[in-house]
């Protein structure tokens, strides 16, 4: 691989978006599929210019799919100001575990039958398959913290929490690969692997997002110190809260979405139940240490410099891992058995999970539609991949792995990046002219 053209890739295109940024915005789809459509062209269906081979260059993906989704899931944590208590929780909480479950049981059952996997294989599938992606579907996410429509709530909490959520089932697919710890009769996994590592991210995510946020404030009241480096606060929470996961064996995706969601807290709590744009727009006509000093403005402050920080460094992950992905698309990866799963999964699977994790939520039908059809596919699936690549399975397998993977990754890009801006646009037109308590 060669680093020069990555470098000349990725910073061309930024130079060029920052130039025409407001044009790309208006066009009837996401951005996305204009990054995925440079990558082939500089990729090795293209012109050639980088050639990244998705097993040999595993850990270099692996590395950079990871520091993009934890970036993500920080600040998907940041958007969601409603309380841990707010029954609107249940409807991600729902999409994350029923409907993650069902959706890796189903790719697992059609990755035996479509594609004649082993059965640990399949599951490993399955779970790379399953997240939705934080980061590709920021045109379905809360718009701002005072967001709370169903649909924009229920999707950015569903990829906040099934990124780290979907650990478990990689683990039990490397577990019946020979290649994990099981224990007796799955006694480990399930005490270990299911339960503490998803109860333990949560609280560690949840400690250190309070903890931080309630000294750096304290500090900023008090004594007017720790002023003016809220970039260093967002990377810093972030890499306290995910390290600390991972040492203590817990799942660092969890971690640090929890973060972001106890920093959010802790400004909806200063602020008594008053809207984050309110707070905002009285610390706009103040000066900025004036406002981040202040006892009632200071915790909206941080909250808000923190968020667009992390949502400039989100764009850049994304401008890198949707190149790479194009880069290392080939047309070996084509199979009738990958487009038979890959047709099922968007069609099928997605459809079907929702409606079983939804049965019987406050969605409405349209809403359960419309998030029937955004499971969208991306940089979790990638790092999932590129993870399980070094966990040491077989080359070959590997291989057939990456290639299902990255067709179904790019053809969620397109089909979703075309379908997004008029969908969303019909979902919102219709609040605006029902209302959402009587969307059915």
């Amino acid at each position: 691989m060669n680093f020069a053209f990555w470098y000349l890739a990725v910073g061309g295109l930024l130079i060029a978006i920052a130039l025409a940024g407001t044009r790309v915005r208006r066009l009837p789809m996401s951005t996305s599929l204009i990054y995925l459509a440079l990558g082939v062209v500089i990729g090795a269906e293209g012109f050639g210019l980088v050639r990244l081979d998705p097993v040999a260059g595993a850990p270099v993906v692996h590395r950079l799919a990871e520091a993009a989704v934890i970036v993500s899931l920080f600040t998907a944590g940041l958007k969601l100001r409603l309380p841990p208590s707010d029954v609107r929780w249940w409807l991600p909480m729902r999409l994350a575990s029923i409907s993650m479950v069902i959706t890796v049981v189903l790719v697992a059952a059609m990755g035996v039958i479509l594609l004649g996997l082993p059965l640990g294989a399949a599951v490993l599938l399955g779970a790379i398959l399953a997240p939705t992606d934080p980061v590709l579907a920021s045109d379905v996410q809360v718009e701002d913290p005072d967001d709370h429509d169903l649909l924009r709530f229920g999707l950015t909490g569903e990829a906040g929490l099934n990124d780290g959520a979907a650990f478990p089932f990689a683990l039990l697919g490397l577990g019946l690969l020979g290649l994990h710890d099981l224990g007796a009769f799955g006694w480990r996994w399930l005490v270990v692997d299911v339960g503490w590592a998803v109860v333990g991210g949560l609280a560690i995510g949840t400690a250190c997002g309070t903890v931080v946020a309630r000294v750096v404030l304290f500090l900023r009241r008090e004594h007017r110190e720790a002023l003016g480096f809220d970039d260093f606060v967002a990377l810093g929470l972030i890499g306290v809260s995910y390290g600390v996961a991972l040492l203590a064996h817990t799942y660092g995706f969890l971690a640090v979405f929890a973060a972001g969601v106890a920093l959010r807290g802790i400004e909806a709590e200063a602020s008594d139940g008053r809207p984050a744009r309110e707070v905002e727009a009285v610390a706009d006509g103040a000066a900025d240490e004036e406002v981040a000093v202040d006892p009632t403005q200071a915790p909206a402050y941080m909250a808000r410099a923190v968020l667009d920080f992390n949502e400039h460094v989100e764009r850049i992950g994304e401008v890198a891992i949707v190149l790479v992905v194009g880069g290392m698309l080939a047309a070996w990866m084509v199979t009738p058995g990958g487009l038979a799963l890959m047709a099922a999964l968007l069609l099928v699977v997605r459809p079907v999970s929702v409606a079983i994790g939804l049965a019987g939520s406050i969605a409405t039908r349209h809403q359960g539609g419309y998030m029937a059809w955004f499971g969208i596919r991306g940089i979790g699936s990638i790092y999932y991949l590129a993870w399980a690549i070094e966990q040491g399975i077989d080359p070959s397998l590997a291989e057939r792995l990456a290639g299902v993977t990255l067709v179904i990754v790019a053809t969620s890009i397109v089909v979703h990046g075309v379908s997004v801006t008029p969908l969303m646009s019909r979902y919102t037109g219709r609040l605006n002219r029902i209302g959402p308590a009587r969307i059915e």
